[in-house]
């Protein structure tokens, strides 16, 4: 004897209530201020946007965010896979301590990692006076910029491909490595493919958050314009000096750039989403 199960859906007022929840608190939060900030910097017009992105102070602002960004996304890449790997394949003494450190920079304030590292190199710190007779300088400069940006980075990558990793298992490497597969070979052909799609997710992340960090950033940089200053702490200059225009197109600069990353992360789960269902439909085939 069979049973029909009858599927019971939601009153239709539930729905309209917390989609209309959501929608009005994304627009209040997120649709509001976009477009605040692109009419602000399109006040005066096309010329004067395109001269405040040309002034050569906001040029090295936005190159110095670029080289920021573009050294700490690749050290966290190299650092996330490792340390995913090393979490979801191996069982070792202090694992869980091994997660709560990964997690650290979630649980502090950016600007307490800031004041760690002026604690640290600064002139009156604990290596300060040491590197400043070696030449080296870390506080106020590029190098100090770096350092506050893989910290504040580093979990987005190893967060994503942790329990990506945890979930598929070892039994397909132990396999690889059984038929005679050499450790990095084993990696690049097996291990790589099955995370290609989590690790590029958790690039994207890392690099939006990258280009965007103000607070751990602001601690070190020391201000000096046109040296170490990336470009959200540019806009917070252009704008206590009462230059709302400029300020406001550095901002719409950086928004459009986080619109950007929102869509190729939108085009990555979708192909996730899609690879997903093709190696189901294959798997339902062969069995």
């Amino acid at each position: 004897m069979s049973t029909k199960i009858s599927r019971v859906s939601d009153p239709l007022w539930l729905k309209i209530t917390f989609i209309s929840f959501a929608v009005g608190f994304l627009a209040l939060l997120l649709v509001l201020p976009l477009y605040e900030i692109f009419t602000q910097a399109f006040q005066k017009g096309w010329a004067y946007y395109i001269e405040s992105l040309a002034d050569p102070v906001t040029w090295e602002a936005i190159k110095l965010t670029l080289i920021a960004a573009g050294v700490s996304v690749p050290l966290n890449l190299v650092f996330g896979v490792v340390a995913a790997y090393a979490v979801a394949k191996f069982d070792f003494w202090g694992k869980s301590f091994l997660v709560s450190l990964i997690d650290l920079p979630f649980a502090i304030s950016p600007v307490i990692s800031g004041l760690i590292y002026v604690l640290i190199f600064g002139l009156q710190g604990w290596l300060g006076g040491t590197l400043q007779s070696a030449g080296i300088k870390i506080i106020f400069a590029i190098p100090g910029i770096i350092l506050a940006t893989v910290f504040v980075t580093f979990p987005f990558v190893a967060r994503e491909l942790i329990p990506l990793m945890e979930e598929q298992g070892k039994a397909e490497e132990e396999a690889a490595l059984m038929l005679g597969a050499s450790p990095l070979k084993m990696f690049f052909m097996v291990t790589l493919p099955n995370i290609k799609w989590g690790l590029i997710y958790g690039v994207i992340l890392c690099n939006a958050r990258a280009m965007g960090e103000f607070g751990a950033v602001s601690v070190v940089s020391g201000h000096i314009r046109g040296e170490t200053n990336t470009m959200p702490l540019h806009v917070e200059i252009l704008y206590n000096e009462y230059n709302f225009t400029a300020a406001f197109a550095v901002a719409s600069l950086l928004a459009f750039l986080a619109l950007a990353t929102l869509m190729v992360k939108t085009l990555v789960e979708l192909k996730a989403k899609l690879a997903e269902r093709l190696r189901k439909d294959e798997a339902q085939q062969t069995g």
